[in-house]
């Protein structure tokens, strides 16, 4: 897919969800598949999996995980303005990019967990 090398979604963004069954849910990125163009967002598009015993899961059974989502369904939270934003790219004076919100201009940064 094209559009996965410009990805600009990365691991523990907080983000929200603009289509789908979780539309307007707010969750924090925990994985995000480049060549897919899927993340996957804590606690939200839960699915169930039968799972066989074994060293993960000695019981086995029914688990419910994260499903994974199209990154086009997700737009990143601004932390300033505190709204979803899309993202441009901005170059500083020593060369070095950074994510800038498009609404108020202010540079994003992924969050520690």
């Amino acid at each position: 897919m094209e559009a996965a090398n410009k990805l600009q979604i990365r691991k523990n963004d907080i983000v929200k969800v603009i289509a789908g069954r979780e539309k307007g849910k707010v969750g924090r990125v925990l994985k995000v598949d480049r060549e897919k163009a899927r993340v996957v967002i804590e606690k939200l598009n839960m699915v169930k999996r039968h799972i066989k015993p074994g060293k993960t899961h000695p019981q086995g059974g029914i688990v419910e995980k994260e499903a994974a989502l199209s990154y086009s369904n997700v737009l990143v939270m601004c932390d300033k303005c505190n709204k979803p934003t899309r993202i441009a790219m901005a170059v500083d004076g020593a060369g070095k990019r950074s994510r800038v919100c498009k609404r108020c201009g202010d540079v994003l940064e992924a969050k520690k967990k």
